[in-house]
């Protein structure tokens, strides 16, 4: 007899009503409250179960332990949830290096993996390091590591236009 399909809610505070919209706090200043609390976690954090856990000047890291609920039909996790870790570490770190009222948008990610990563992988660590930010443009690069070995799972690059 088959098992009763699982199932997974979440919920989730309005970004317009919570994250800062008036232009006046460095993205370093919004990560900062975002990793201490202050600020609730997007609502893509809350649906992947991922957060921040460190930021600084030109660098953020991201956390997330692996579900089943993220598994492809090879008995993995889609590689999706690596990307979208990845692409959150890069595009934060480069966020943290603009002024108050400039924002950014990813224009590429390229993703390339080396292992695969499941439940008995244990939490995950993405870390993200800009490359280089200028007036119009940012690149950055990216790590995705099993947190208690240090074995890499994928690492990415990305570039991202400045807004504002």
């Amino acid at each position: 007899m088959p098992e009763p399909a699982r199932r997974r809610t979440f919920s989730w505070t309005s970004p317009a009503d919570a994250w800062p919209a008036d232009g006046t706090l460095s993205g370093l200043e919004v990560l900062r409250r975002a990793v201490n609390g202050s600020l609730p976690a997007p609502p893509m954090a809350e649906l992947m179960g991922m957060s921040m856990v460190e930021v600084q000047e030109g660098r953020a890291v991201f956390a997330l332990h692996p579900a089943e609920w993220m598994y492809n039909p090879s008995g993995s996790v889609h590689g999706g949830v690596a990307a979208t870790l990845l692409d959150s570490c890069m595009g934060c770190a480069v966020h943290s290096t603009l002024a108050a009222g400039v924002g950014y948008t990813t224009t590429d990610l390229h993703v390339r993996y080396t292992r695969a990563m499941r439940t008995d992988t244990g939490r995950v660590l993405a870390e993200g390091t800009a490359v280089h930010v200028g007036r119009r443009m940012a690149t950055a690069e990216g790590r995705l590591i099993v947190e208690a070995s240090g074995e890499l799972l994928a690492h990415a690059s990305t570039g991202c236009i400045i807004l504002g």
